[in-house]
């Protein structure tokens, strides 16, 4: 039957279906703006206003706080955040895994900077002769892939556990803590890991340095891999990780270690040596979360914290199924794996603990360390911004800035870092 849409009952109809059209549009858009203003804004409020002095070491102020405003159904509050954390994550990407030359062999010396570094990216300015365009011959793709899968043939057979070492626990606090001994000696170097990683990331790295004549211990924090987990916040505050480190050489009767970590393990060496000066014979700081990478952090840490109370049905199993997956002996790929079988309810705990305590020393702070220290960090990671690592390294009397090729240099293609580091931990001892 035919209709006549130009009838005032027939625009009437269009006119409404349009409004509606409009106003569901207009929601969706002001309700993410606001869902992104709010978790970045609520996130700083919580993590950076205990460190009291942002604007001194980045140079500038925070927007004040944002309040609290409607913005509709979880899912629309967690959209923005989610997309914007793997849209970063893609621009990461560029630079996370190394290149052919790279896992094929390092160079024989590393990239040392001075600690004012000019922050350039530019290959003209690391005194390296990159050669013209004619000299530089390009390899066949037939010749490319087969040079990448040679070095990702040896980085996999060079990451596979040395075996023997030590492994044992200590009780602290009611709580049963496990570590790992690499090697002999009297220089002893104490390395901690990253979040929700375990010691098992540091394996390689320490049988390395027990070749170098160090006696390597790896602690799994509390919450993290072999030890126990407590499922409340307190027990995952950075300053009470500083204890716990404390506690280990008390335990292994060390007067002085030096002490270093990567990423949540870095911000934990620095508050022992901040803390328990006379215990730290140098520090050893890879990627390193300051100033600049808390808004990134916040992208993504806020919203697991959130997906691990309104999915945790879904996560426990995930966890579950990822408890039946084999060991590989490969250490890195197996902290992964022990970062996915952990309960939604211990990794809530974790991420609890870590972002409402205090997530750095102040600069007042480190401006008073006066340990020898290598900071160790590298370009296009958003969580690990290159820029901490280059403040830090200023505000260190005694550091030295090493830029790290990729996130995973130390891992995969380790040998340029970790002649750097074994020469770092001599001289630190010779020193001390």
């Amino acid at each position: 039957m035919y209709q006549d849409h130009h009838t005032p009952t027939a625009r009437r109809r269009d006119q409404q279906s349009t409004f509606r059209s409009k106003c569901t549009g207009m929601y969706l858009l002001r309700g993410s703006k606001t869902a992104l203003l709010v978790t970045v804004h609520r996130t700083l409020a919580g993590i950076v206003g205990p460190m009291g002095d942002f604007g001194e070491s980045c140079e500038g102020a925070l927007p004040g706080p944002v309040p609290a405003q409607p913005t509709g159904r979880t899912g629309l509050r967690l959209l923005v955040p989610v997309a914007t954390l793997i849209g970063s994550w893609r621009l990461a990407g560029a630079r996370l895994w190394p290149g052919p030359t790279v896992l094929a062999g390092a160079p024989a010396s590393p990239r040392l900077h001075p600690v004012d570094p000019a922050d350039s990216s530019d290959p003209a300015d690391s005194g390296t002769d990159i050669g013209t365009h004619a000299d530089r011959i390009s390899p066949g793709p037939l010749e490319h892939c087969l040079r990448r899968a040679a070095g990702v043939v040896r980085a996999a057979g060079a990451a596979v556990e040395r075996r023997p070492f030590d492994e044992e626990w200590f009780d602290v606090d009611g709580l049963r803590l496990h570590y790992e001994t690499h090697g002999h000696g009297n220089r002893v170097v104490l390395l901690l890991h990253g979040i929700l990683f375990d010691s098992q990331m540091n394996r390689r790295l320490a049988a390395d340095l027990a070749d170098h004549g160090s006696r390597v211990v790896l602690l799994d924090l509390p919450g993290h891999g072999r030890s126990d987990k407590p499922r409340h916040a307190a027990a995952h505050r950075m300053d009470a990780y500083a204890d716990v480190v404390i506690a280990l050489l008390d335990h292994l009767g060390v007067d002085r270690a030096i002490v270093g970590g990567v990423s949540l393990g870095a911000n934990v060496a620095l508050y022992v040596a901040c803390r328990n000066s006379d215990r730290v014979a140098g520090l050893v700081v890879e990627m390193p979360v300051l100033e600049w990478a808390v808004p990134s952090a916040a992208m993504a840490f806020v919203p697991l914290l959130v997906a691990t109370r309104v999915a945790r049905g879904p996560l426990r199993a995930f966890s579950a199924t990822a408890r039946r997956l084999p060991s590989t002996r490969v250490a890195v790929l197996d902290s992964i794996v022990s970062a996915l079988r952990a309960d939604p309810d211990e990794v809530a705990a974790v991420l609890h603990g870590v972002l409402v305590g205090p997530v750095a020393p102040t600069v007042a702070d480190r401006r008073a360390i006066h340990h020898r220290a290598l900071v160790i960090g590298h370009r296009l990671d958003f969580i690990h911004p290159f820029a901490d690592a280059a403040h830090l390294a200023r505000q260190l009397p005694g550091a030295t800035l090493i830029e790290a090729n990729s996130i995973a240099e130390l891992r995969i293609a380790p040998a340029r870092l970790t002649k750097a580091i074994a020469d770092f931990v001599a001289a630190a001892w010779d020193d001390a």
